[in-house]
């Protein structure tokens, strides 16, 4: 797990474009789902992620359900995260409801997590 001294190292050294990558979803596997003790990247919330060469980063997500008590504040909260990575100059999370999130979207290792293998 991604603790905040690692982050503020990470912000001193420059990235190229796939190590800015690796400490995006670094970040973003530091982020769990308020309801499953799974991180976001591995329970497949996360549809996309783009970033540009400026090194703004634009991710496109869902939640496990539309009424997810945090929709209207987790994206922000997303967003708050990835801006603490060093080398991003800016974020933009958009919530999306299509497709619906289904437990096929999960990783191996979120599936062994919560005792579905």
């Amino acid at each position: 797990m991604l603790d905040w001294k690692t982050l503020m190292d990470q912000q001193e050294k420059p990235a190229t474009g796939d190590e800015l990558k690796a400490r995006v979803i670094d970040v973003l596997r530091s982020i769990y789902d308020p309801e499953i003790p799974v991180n976001i990247y591995d329970l497949g919330l996360i549809y996309d992620l783009a970033i540009s060469p400026q090194g703004e980063v634009h991710v496109r997500m869902t939640l496990t359900a539309p009424n997810c008590p945090v929709a209207q504040s987790f994206p922000g909260t997303v967003k708050e995260a990835l801006l603490c990575v060093g080398g991003v100059s800016a974020a933009n999370v958009e919530l999306v409801w299509d497709p619906p999130w289904s437990r096929d979207n999960m990783t191996e290792a979120a599936r062994l997590q919560l005792g579905m293998l």
